[in-house]
C-alpha cells in the first residue's frame, strides 16, 4: 500500500524531523530564507524520498541498520557525499546502519531509496545471477548513461505520480508494478560499471568524522578545544583539519561554530519577541560577546539575530500551513 504525501518548509529543524526514522542533522551555511520540499512515500517495499533545499548545507545522516540505502543527485544538483563529488547519474550505495556526510553547494534535489537488504539480495540473483549486498561502507556507483537515465526517469514518474495523481499510485496494481520497474532498473544500475571510491583510508577517514560528531554531540555549548577534542577522537590535529576539509569543507572550529549558530537561529525562531530577548538567546548559547555574535549571524544567515527574532510568528504560521 502507497502511503506518503508531499511537504513544503521553511524550518530546518522541521524539514530535517520529517524524514523520522532516517535521522538528518542538518546545518545550514549559507545567507538567505531556507526553503525545502519533501515528497516521501512507500510502495510495497520501497520507500522513496524526494528532496529539494535551496540553501547550502551540510548533512549528517544516519541511516536504519535493517534496511538497505540508495541515495543519488536529482539533476545536475552540486552534492558530496563523504567528501566526493557526484556527478548526475552517479550512485551512493549505503550499508544498513551507515553514518554519512553529504553537504551542497547550493539549490539541490537529491532522492533518497530504501528497501529490505533481502529483497535486494533476491532480486538481484535473479535479474543478473549475482550476489547484490549491502556494503560495508559507502559505495560509490557510475552506472552508464542509458541505465542512469532509466532509472532517473522511473524515480521522477513516481515522485510525479505521487504528487499529483495519488489516486493512480494508490492503486495495488500500478503499485505493484511501479516497485518492480524500480527495483529492476536500481538492479541493473548496481550491477554495472561500479567505481567502488570507498579506499581504506577514506573509510578510515570516515571513522574519524563519526567519532568528531559524537564528540561534538557532547560539547555543543562548550567553546571547542582543539587538543582536547583530538583526544578525545584519538587522532592528530592535522589529520581531524583534513578529514573534516574533505567531508565538511570546513575547518573543525567552524563546523561547530555553524552548528550553535544554526541552534540560536532555530531558538530565535521558536521565541516570542515580546518576552524574548536577542541577548538572553545569545547567552543560552554561549554567545557571550553580543556585537560579535550579531556580526557572525549577519555574515552567515544574511540577516541580523533581531530580523529573526522579529519575523518569527510569521514563520511559525507558514510552518503550520505548510504541513497541514
Amino acid at each position: 500500500m502507497t502511503e506518503g504525501g508531499t511537504r513544503t518548509f521553511s524550518d530546518p529543524d522541521g524539514y530535517a524531523a520529517a524524514f523520522d526514522d532516517v535521522r538528518v542533522n542538518l546545518t545550514i551555511a549559507g545567507a538567505g530564507d531556507f526553503r525545502a520540499r519533501l515528497t516521501r512515500f512507500k510502495l510495497n517495499h520501497l520507500e522513496v524520498y524526494w528532496c529539494y533545499e535551496n540553501l547550502p548545507r551540510i548533512a549528517y545522516i544516519s541511516l536504519l541498520r535493517e534496511r538497505t540505502f540508495l541515495s543519488f543527485p536529482v539533476a545536475t544538483a552540486s552534492l558530496r557525499c563523504g567528501g566526493l563529488a557526484l556527478r548526475n547519474g552517479d550512485m551512493v550505495l549505503h550499508g544498513g546502519g551507515e553514518r554519512v556526510h553529504q553537504r551542497s553547494n547550493g539549490v539541490c534535489q537529491w532522492g533518497l531509496l530504501s528497501l529490505p537488504p533481502e529483497q535486494l539480495a533476491d532480486g538481484g540473483k535473479a535479474l543478473t545471477g549475482r550476489l547484490i549486498a549491502s556494503p560495508p561502507g559507502n559505495r560509490i556507483l557510475r552506472p552508464s548513461r542509458s541505465l542512469a537515465s532509466r532509472f532517473q526517469s522511473l524515480f521522477r514518474q513516481a515522485c510525479h505520480l505521487a504528487e499529483s495523481r495519488k489516486e493512480l499510485i494508490e492503486c495495488p496494481e500500478i503499485t505493484r508494478a511501479l516497485e518492480q520497474e524500480m527495483l529492476h532498473a536500481i538492479i541493473h544500475c548496481l550491477a554495472a560499471n561500479e567505481a567502488d571510491d570507498h579506499s581504506r583510508g577514506r573509510h578510515h577517514h570516515a571513522v574519524i568524522m563519526v567519532r568528531f560528531e559524537e564528540a561534538l554531540s557532547k560539547r555543543i555549548d562548550q567553546k571547542l578545544n582543539m587538543p582536547t577534542l583530538c583526544a578525545q577522537i584519538g587522532v592528530a590535529e592535522r589529520t581531524l583539519r583534513m578529514c573534516c576539509a574533505e567531508f565538511l569543507g570546513v575547518s573543525p572550529t567552524r563546523y561547530l561554530l555553524l552548528q550553535r549558530l544554526n541552534k540560536a537561529r532555530a531558538a530565535l525562531r521558536r521565541a516570542d519577541p515580546s518576552k524574548s530577548s536577542v541577548a538572553e538567546v545569545a547567552r543560552n548559547h554561549q554567545f557571550l560577546e553580543l556585537g560579535r555574535f550579531s556580526v557572525t549571524y549577519r555574515t552567515t544567515f544574511g540577516e541580523s539575530p533581531s530580523t529573526t527574532l522579529q519575523r518569527a510568528p510569521r514563520h511559525r504560521a507558514q510552518d503550520s500551513a505548510a504541513s497541514s
